[in-house]
């Protein structure tokens, strides 16, 4: 890695050059930050199933090459733009793919955690600002090529350049070998047993899918002492990690010679008080909202929805079906806002008041080189989280 006379930074990145074609590792030219930017050298990035299905090309959309993926990291600020006064270089820092630019109505509501300007856009493939990227291959003759960025942040490089609404910067004692995971799976999981249902102590709770963003609404159930964390997944394997994460019961589909939300009703003496999907499959979302079906939900059940669903699906639920009192709302980041809450919330985890077993996502570590590999231990459904160095 190196910097040029011309302000450019020099780094290797794994980009992607169409749907499901291996990653290159390759010299990827970084353009210096313009105003409210700042350009970050990536230490650490994880892979999400998010990431997986932008690879794979799965929605046609989104569809943006060549392309670096990855929105899952942490990392030190190597320089910053004109206009930046809340970051400065040597601070350490995670992206955020849901920004907060803290100034319009939206970021001023309590009433939403989506920026008016930087909220996610599966859809952008460019810098907010100027609708150009940062990113660049240069070829023999010195051509430079645009390379598309993804999700506001393109974690897998060594150098990414982000707007400033999507940098939290956080406490420099803070191991950002672990903090990278709070980008999206922890935060989004852990907040949205937190923020969006409110989970209570006592509370009874299901959740469909075991993956990271599964396993983090266990975590967070766990921290707010719900009674009963039950664990719904078709890979038995996943629930020898659940357990650690603090799920108690567990109900694999395959096993069942009832419907989920049958078994569930039984387990609960009537059905539980906050279901959680995690598994983008509409069929398994008609099961977690008809979970919170019964005597002892209706008025209160709730239905949290984290996965990521193709389109152009539509919710399979009958409008009436909701007005026995159940709910149904969607979740983006765990209903935190990054910039003003995140650095809190690393701080709470350095005191110990708040516990959150970091370590119990990590599965697998690589060397970035080997990405590729972390991409299939996660497609073979071997891992949670592989982290990888940069």
């Amino acid at each position: 890695m190196e910097a040029s006379n011309g302000g450019y930074a020099n780094g290797s990145g794994a980009v992607v050059w169409g749907p499901g074609e291996p990653f290159v590792i390759q010299e990827v030219q970084v353009d210096p930050p313009k105003a409210m930017e700042v350009r970050v050298r990536i230490l650490f990035t994880s892979i999400c199933h998010t990431d997986l299905s932008a690879w794979l090309g799965q929605c046609e959309a989104q569809r943006a090459y060549p392309r670096i993926l990855g929105h899952e990291a942490s990392g030190i600020v190597e320089s910053v733009g004109e206009g930046v006064e809340d970051l400065k270089e040597g601070d350490s820092v995670v992206p955020i793919f849901n920004g907060e630019c803290q100034n319009c109505a939206y970021c001023r509501s309590g009433k939403t955690n989506l920026c008016g300007e930087f909220r996610v856009n599966p859809f952008s493939s460019v810098m907010k600002r100027d609708g150009k990227t940062r990113f660049f291959a240069t070829d023999g003759n010195g051509e430079r090529r645009p390379i598309h960025h993804f999700l506001n942040t393109s974690t897998f490089t060594e150098y990414t350049v982000l707007d400033s609404a999507c940098c939290v910067k956080i406490d420099s004692r803070a191991p950002l070998n672990r903090m990278c995971l709070l980008s999206c799976g922890v935060s989004t999981g852990v907040g949205a047993a937190w923020n969006t249902a409110n989970v209570q102590k006592g509370s009874t709770v299901a959740i469909f899918g075991l993956g990271s963003i599964g396993l983090a609404v266990a975590e967070g159930a766990r921290l707010r002492g719900a009674s009963k964390i039950i664990g719904v997944d078709i890979n038995p394997q996943k629930f020898v990690k659940g357990k650690d994460m603090g799920v108690t019961d567990f109900v694999n589909p395959k096993d069942c010679d009832k419907p989920v939300h049958k078994v569930i009703s039984e387990m609960t003496k009537g059905g539980v008080d906050f279901s959680f999907e995690c598994a983008g499959n509409l069929d398994v979302l008609r099961e977690a909202f008809s979970s919170t079906s019964s005597t002892c939900a209706i008025g209160w059940g709730l239905t949290v929805i984290l996965g990521i669903h193709p389109s152009p699906k539509l919710l399979p639920l009958h409008p009436m079906e909701l007005f026995d009192g159940r709910r149904i709302v969607g979740c983006v980041f765990g209903d935190f806002k990054g910039k003003s809450q995140l650095p809190g919330f690393v701080d709470k985890c350095m005191s110990g008041e708040i516990n959150i077993n970091f370590d119990g996502f990590i599965t697998h570590e690589l060397p970035f080189a080997e990405i590729s590999q972390a991409f299939e231990l996660l497609q073979q459904g071997k891992s949670l989280r592989c982290l990888l160095r940069i």
